[in-house]
């Protein structure tokens, strides 16, 4: 098996991932504390943002709190710094992936086939 296949393969699984709304408040975060790639709907179920936990200690739901907590490139552009909009119909899939490389693979897959409204493109507010 190539490598495109096995990105391919993982894109599928991550495809067919359950879609788990965001937390209402105090109510936990369904995310493992494990690395993987992620997929953000909006309340319509268009795909805005596709990303992957890098380093945090605690993975993907790390990087998942990041978002609901206005840390991060997606929140602060595309909702006007607002994470708690997240709790208003936005539901996410995951695929846990250990490997850095398929990781970094994977989300790039990803965010080419589905092209959300958000991309985290290095490019700083104002710049």
């Amino acid at each position: 098996m190539t490598e495109r296949n096995r990105i391919e393969g993982l894109f599928q699984q991550l495809e067919r991932q359950p879609t788990i709304p965001f937390p209402q408040l105090r109510q936990p975060l369904l995310a493992p504390k494990t690395h993987g790639v992620y997929i953000i709907r909006d309340a319509k179920g268009r795909v805005v943002h596709v990303g992957r936990s890098v380093w945090g200690k605690e993975g993907l739901f790390q990087r998942l709190h990041n978002h609901l907590q206005a840390q991060s490139s997606f929140v602060v552009v595309h909702l006007s710094g607002n994470g708690k909009a997240l709790r208003e119909g936005y539901t996410f899939q995951f695929l846990e992936v250990p490997h850095e490389r398929e990781r970094a693979l994977l989300e790039h897959f990803s965010t080419a086939w589905h092209c959300p409204a958000h991309l985290g493109v290095g490019k700083r507010e104002g710049a």
